[in-house]
């Protein structure tokens, strides 16, 4: 069940009647979760604290910030869950039909007179309240990735955009990080749909272990991922980081023989640095374009074999560590550990083996007979790649 149905909506009602608060309170307390601002700064104040507001009730003469400049801060808010909230505004006999028309077109979305009676009141507060749920319903839907449940890309730029106006407004640090399965399309060409797809939700599921409430996960691309981490912490993004390293080490995806499959996850951190001028989109393109695969990719897969399957080969995965893949940059910075040699592989020994039908013993180093010949797939031209390829499709 959605929080939606179960919880009250709640209401802000703005005047600077200390006796009109009261009425508006004790009218539609009963039905409504009801907050109350004495004039248009508190208001405002209230509306960036509280993302759960569905709907305001203003005055139009108040003190500090009156009902038309409310209005127009919420119109012209960064937030666009913000800018589309209802306005009601509730008019007095001193606001003639100029005030009104100045209002409507400055984007008020109703009107109420006082003295007003509670069936006015709760009729236009019941009709905004559910017009806002089933709007916000319809925008959760059309921002999430049907597959993992996480956002989609513009469901996180715009959560993104809200976290930017929250930290610039109150002066908090803001991380953006991006996080992307080196060569996903390789793996899903050759693997297929159900490798794919798993080894998505895989990495869905370990960001949802490990993400704050306040924080923001989202599937920005076929295997990209981005998260948006108010007040980040440099060494826990780091952790959190390594700790998704290791589990996609320790539980690789299997191809159709049981075989792992190495993952080579790179990341990028972006402690934001907010202006005037920043926005969602410039802070994730940034972030991207410090995100690169590691040095040497054949490498960190070879590395990646091995310690997938230490019950095959202990010795290797004692001294091959798991990938790094930098950069991982602001605030954070992830050292890149030095290579150790792999123990020598003898091919002659295995290959008799498998003559004399002992395939298992050579399934069991298959993993370090391909990281082994990976620097010489490496020296094939294009031509002996098309033939090497050609042939593993047949054999599939």
């Amino acid at each position: 069940m959605e929080p939606d149905s179960v919880a009250k909506a709640r209401i802000l009602v703005v005047d600077d009647s200390k006796l009109m608060r009261k009425a508006a309170q004790k009218m539609l307390g009963g039905e409504f979760d009801v907050v109350t601002a004495d004039d248009g700064e508190m208001a405002w104040t209230e509306l960036g604290a509280d993302p759960s507001i569905q709907v305001v009730f203003t005055d139009l003469n108040m003190p500090n910030l009156d009902g038309y400049q409310l209005l127009a801060r919420v119109r012209n808010a960064e937030d666009s869950s913000l800018a589309s909230l209802p306005v009601i505004v509730v008019t007095g006999a001193e606001n003639d039909e100029a005030a009104r028309m100045r209002a409507l077109d400055m984007g008020a979305t109703d009107f109420i007179t006082k003295p007003f009676t509670t069936v006015d009141l709760l009729a236009r507060a019941r009709a905004h309240a559910n017009n806002q749920r089933i709007t916000r319903r319809l925008q959760a839907q059309s921002t999430l990735d049907a597959l993992t449940g996480l956002g989609n890309l513009p469901g996180f730029l715009e959560r993104l955009q809200q976290d930017v106006s929250f930290a610039r407004r109150h002066q908090t640090g803001l991380s953006v990080v991006r996080l992307e399965i080196v060569d996903f399309r390789r793996l899903f060409l050759y693997h297929g749909r159900g490798v794919a797809d798993a080894l998505v939700l895989q990495v869905a599921r370990l960001l949802r272990a490990r993400i704050r409430k306040e924080d923001t996960g989202a599937r920005v691309g076929l295997g990209s991922f981005a998260l948006s981490l108010p007040a980040g912490d440099a060494a826990g993004i780091e952790g959190m980081i390594g700790w998704l390293r290791e589990q996609l080490v320790a539980q690789p995806p299997m191809d159709e023989a049981g075989l792992p499959i190495p993952v080579v996850l790179a990341a990028a951190v972006l402690g934001a640095g907010l202006t005037g001028e920043t926005t969602a989109r410039s802070l994730l393109d940034q972030c991207e374009t410090r995100l690169s695969p590691p040095v040497d990719v054949a490498q960190a897969t070879a590395a990646t074999l091995a310690v997938a399957v230490p019950a095959a080969l202990p010795e290797a995965a004692a001294a091959v560590p798991p990938p790094v893949t930098q950069p991982v940059t602001e605030p954070a910075s992830i050292p890149e550990p030095a290579a150790e040699k792999v123990p020598p592989l003898r091919l002659d020994p295995l290959l008799d083996q498998l003559a004399a039908g002992d395939t298992r013993a050579v399934a069991e180093k298959l993993p370090q007979i391909i990281g082994r010949l990976l620097p010489v797939l490496r020296l094939l031209g294009p031509n002996q790649r098309a033939q090497l390829i050609e042939f593993l499709q047949r054999l599939g």
